[in-house]
């Protein structure tokens, strides 16, 4: 059964909520391996690598791929999972894309089990990654889904990130101050 969590970026308890989710949806005490998907050569799909750099920059203690220098696209997603899988065994995968929703659900950050399955706004089939997915909304579904992508409001990506980041940070510190409760 797949548990999920949705938040609006603008929501000022947003980021305590996306941290609160991880550690609700996390059965793994180890260090997490944090995927970021996409790309900055379009700026819909840009949230995931701009993630993974505001997480690089703050020296997350986690294994972080994907970021604006090195990002992790479509083109390496069966790569990505299958190196994560070997390299990191006993680490749980937090996945993190950005997505396409109905008109209203532009702003919302969903929290859920399962990981998630990259691609699938703008038709592609690339298979599901990760144990809990983050997947930002930041364009209304279209047929057209690409465009989209490239009219996507940068100040929207950019909180988006800032709060997913935020997040995160604060469930590892967490995570860590549990680690070192039970030492």
């Amino acid at each position: 059964m797949e548990n999920s969590f949705s938040f609006n970026v603008y929501s000022p308890n947003s980021s305590l909520g996306i941290s609160d989710a991880l550690c609700s949806l996390s059965n793994n005490n180890s260090t997490p391996t944090i995927v970021c998907i996409g790309t900055d050569l379009v700026l819909g799909d840009s949230l995931g690598p701009l993630i993974g750099t505001i997480l690089n920059k703050k020296k997350i203690s986690a294994y972080v791929y994907g970021t604006l220098n090195a990002p992790v696209t479509a083109k390496e997603v069966s790569y990505i999972k299958d190196m994560v899988t070997s390299v990191h065994k006993n680490s749980h995968v937090i996945t993190i894309d950005a997505g396409v929703g109905k008109a209203d659900d532009v702003g919302l950050i969903k929290v859920n089990s399962g990981g998630l399955v990259p691609g699938l706004g703008v038709n592609k089939h690339l298979g599901s990654i990760g144990d809990i997915g983050i997947i930002g909304i930041v364009a209304e579904k279209d047929l057209d889904n690409y465009s989209l992508f490239n009219t996507t409001r940068l100040g929207l990506v950019y909180k988006m990130a800032e709060c997913i980041s935020s997040g995160i940070l604060d469930y590892i510190t967490r995570l860590e101050t549990l680690i070192k409760s039970c030492v």
